[in-house]
């Protein structure tokens, strides 16, 4: 079959979306013709490319045409607006001479679910729509946008948008049941989840970056990890607010990374002795940074549980971490580490709750070692290989039809 994949990102850029349409689609080309319409790299990204109004290159058998956005850097937000308008004015003309069989979208920009649905209708070929995150309701409930005219008209476009897609790509159950509260009918929503790279046996102690450990650790008796994306989705104030009265306990809370609400937490955290601010480290110490912690954290603040679904998840079971999930218990990050034994949770609205949680970790030296046992013995679970394999087989069905 023809894939036409629709999003903005797309390698050398480095945003989730990017390397995630990469692990998925690139396994594709043994069997299929694969076509990405993308920008020009602007997330972040290893190396740029010149303007021009489009230009073609093969990158691991898959045939990418960048369109000429504008390339503004993620940390221009306003700016990032003619990234997003300047891609969708170019792409979708050049898309709707791409031939193909099923028409592909994922969400950069975020509104690229809509534009994917209209490229299929008029190429009249299925559609298939995978969520990453879930818009307008992320920007909503973010605070990006009020609620208003246009965040009615968006969600109008967006139902829209579901009911056209053949089949619907979720990250998850809590997301699945957000999609199917929208009126789409539950079997055409498919759940394929990032997954995680598994190995047969678990890195060694020697295989870790001491320095790197010992960087993220300091003198803390016991370390709270948050490493990943700093955005509008966690339960910040909860998170820091419990941090403060951890602090005799010995408890350090460790973000590694970057996003934009950086800025705002370290001013919630100012005077805390206790919270920590790392930039990311790069990807090739992503396992001595997992190893760092003697818990992760998982946060998502009430109201958007369903709408976004931190796939971090699976890259931390595979290390062999426990997960402190302060999320509503709809999440997958809750119901998933209860049922499995690898996490516990506390009300994201509540700091005596995580208060409470952490202490019993602490407590109990022994328990905190069998979650950790079972989050690695739950990763082959949520295996990238299979996940792969299940998206696969839905893009060859859609097409088929």
């Amino acid at each position: 079959m023809k894939v036409l994949l629709l999003n903005l990102y797309y390698p050398p850029d480095t945003s989730a979306t990017a390397k995630v349409a990469a692990a998925f689609i690139e396994p594709l080309t043994q069997k299929h013709n694969v076509t990405v319409i993308c920008g020009r790299p602007s997330y972040d990204p290893t190396e740029r490319r010149p303007w021009r109004l489009w230009q073609t290159e093969q990158l691991n058998g898959v045939r990418v045409v960048r369109v000429g956005s504008t390339d503004y850097p993620r940390t221009r937000m306003a700016r990032r607006v003619f990234n997003y308008l300047s891609y969708v004015a170019l792409s979708v003309p050049r898309a709707l001479l791409s031939s193909c069989d099923v028409v592909l979208a994922m969400t950069d920009p975020p509104f690229e679910g809509i534009v994917g649905a209209f490229v299929a209708m008029l190429k009249r070929k299925p559609f298939v729509y995978n969520i990453r995150d879930m818009y307008p309701d992320m920007a909503v409930g973010g605070s990006i946008v009020k609620p208003g005219l246009m965040a009615r008209v968006w969600e109008k476009l967006h139902r829209w948008a579901l009911r056209h897609a053949t089949r619907v790509i979720v990250l998850g159950e809590d997301m699945k049941a957000r999609i199917a509260a929208k009126g789409v009918a539950p079997e055409r929503i498919e759940i394929v989840r990032d997954g995680v790279e598994t190995s047969a046996t678990p890195a060694a102690t020697s295989d870790f970056d001491a320095d790197i450990i010992q960087t993220i650790r300091g003198t803390f008796g016991f370390v709270l990890l948050h490493a990943g994306n700093l955005g509008f989705y966690g339960a910040w104030e909860t998170l820091i607010a419990a941090a403060r009265e951890l602090q005799r306990d010995g408890v350090g809370l460790v973000f590694v990374g970057d996003g934009a609400q950086r800025e705002r937490l370290q001013m919630l955290a100012a005077n805390s002795q206790n919270v920590r601010f790392l930039p990311f480290f790069p990807s090739s110490k992503i396992s001595s940074v997992l190893a760092a912690a003697d818990a992760h954290v998982i946060t998502i603040k009430r109201g958007l549980e369903g709408v976004v679904v931190p796939s971090k998840m699976y890259g931390i079971l595979a290390a062999g971490r426990p997960i402190v999930a302060i999320a509503p218990r709809e999440t997958d990050a809750v119901t998933h580490g209860i049922r499995e034994d690898f996490g516990c949770a506390a009300d994201p609205d509540k700091v005596d709750e995580v208060v409470a949680v952490v202490r019993r970790l602490i407590a109990d030296p022994q328990r905190l070692a069998a979650m950790g046992a079972a989050a690695r013995s739950a990763a082959p679970r949520y295996a990238r290989s299979t996940e792969i394999e299940k998206f696969a087989a839905i893009l060859e069905v859609a097409a088929r039809r």
